[in-house]
């Protein structure tokens, strides 16, 4: 039996960008390209794939199905509003060194991309007794909407690292978490931050769900401790390492399969 067909990725293009806080941007998308993505795919993963500087819209659709692939990174759906086909996706600003946050450092309305996807969601059952939700500024659209989803009694702690205290986002928020937010200035330098606070901070009793994204040496000491230490069954504990400090996302990927075996 031949494998299904993948489905095409689609154009889509941006109605607004701007910028939520000094290091994150925030980039819009709408329109009929949107139809028939499933509804409730917040902090689902999806690919973007970026046109080069300069492509025109119409050569770039003509690329995506039939010419040479463009740059592809993964990012993750902050909020989708199928009502009104609107799309949110949160880009971190750190310069054009990267070709997504270059990207998004110049969209405007009118500007567009590959997008394939979504995924399926990661974090859809909750029935934990307690929650822990910890990110990064890279995580921060996944722990946001993991929290605008929780059960409205949910209790737990949060722990955000940020660049700058500017940095902090309004989230809607479940009022029994305990929110602690980290500001940590360059990111490219290692930080043990939230592995200190975590492993100093009280347990409760009770079934502990986590939801924990970020820098890949950050997610292996919390992931050993979690796993290891805390014995947390592995159907409970979400921890994922998106990115690494020194390299690109191609780079990171080929390293994550190695390490998988």
């Amino acid at each position: 039996m031949a494998p299904p067909k993948r489905t095409p990725p689609r154009l889509i293009t941006v109605k607004d960008a701007f910028y939520l806080t000094p290091n994150m941007i925030r980039v819009v998308f709408s329109g009929e390209e949107l139809r028939g993505i499933r509804n409730g795919c917040d902090g689902a993963n999806c690919k973007l794939m970026l046109p080069d500087a300069g492509e025109t819209k119409e050569a770039f659709a003509v690329r995506l199905t039939q010419g040479s692939a463009p740059v592809r990174r993964t990012y993750t759906v902050r909020s989708f509003r199928e009502d009104v086909l609107e799309m949110d996706i949160d880009f971190v600003a750190h310069g054009d060194n990267g070709p997504a946050s270059a990207w998004a450092m110049a969209a405007k309305a009118g500007s567009f991309l590959g997008f394939g996807g979504p995924s399926a969601s990661k974090l859809v059952d909750f029935y934990a007794d307690w929650y822990l939700v910890a990110a990064d500024m890279s995580a921060l659209p996944i722990a946001s909407a993991t929290l605008e989803m929780l059960p409205r009694d949910a209790k737990g702690v949060v722990l955000f690292e940020i660049e700058t205290e500017q940095d902090k986002q309004e989230i809607d928020i479940p009022a029994g978490m305990d929110v602690h937010w980290i500001v940590q200035g360059n990111p490219n330098v290692s930080s043990v931050r939230q592995e200190d606070f975590i492993r100093a901070m009280e347990w409760p009793d009770g079934v502990v769900q986590t939801c924990i994204a970020g820098e890949s040496g950050v997610i292996k000491a919390l992931r050993g401790y979690l796993m290891n230490e805390r014995k947390l069954p592995k159907q409970d504990v979400y921890v994922s390492g998106y990115w690494k400090i020194g390299l690109i996302e191609d780079q990171h990927q080929l390293e994550k399969r190695a390490e998988k075996g």
